[in-house]
């Protein structure tokens, strides 16, 4: 499995984004999709997931009545709408798959990684 992230980039506090992970390969080993996020000097932490099939979604409390998960089957991409942004939601976004975890919400339940995509948030 590939992933490539897109839709990253600069935007002013209160404004949005909507981020996209395209998968292509195996896709169909993909169990789980989603989002972690990497700040200057600050660990990795998880954003937000959803499970290929039934559709179970996950988001950090930090985001949570902000970012939106969704996914588009046909395309083997998700999308991370991101609304209402904050200063603090800068960081590069690494879209991932999990082909073992139903939920994905630890960087160690990840088995691919995508290249990150850069969101700068300015106050």
């Amino acid at each position: 499995v590939q992933l490539q992230a897109s839709g990253g980039g600069l935007v002013q506090a209160g404004g949005s984004l909507r981020l996209s992970c395209a998968a292509s390969g195996r896709t169909s080993v993909s169990v789980a999709m989603g989002w972690f996020r990497q700040a200057p000097g600050k660990d990795q932490e998880f954003v937000s997931s959803i499970s290929r099939i039934v559709s179970i979604t996950r988001y950090a409390d930090s985001v949570k009545g902000r970012f939106t998960i969704s996914r588009d089957d046909a395309k083997s991409t998700i999308y991370l709408q991101m609304n209402n942004l904050k200063v603090e939601d800068t960081a590069v976004y690494y879209c991932a798959v999990a082909m073992k975890q139903l939920v994905l919400q630890r960087p160690s339940e990840v088995d691919v990684w995508g290249k990150g995509t850069q969101v700068t948030v300015s106050s």
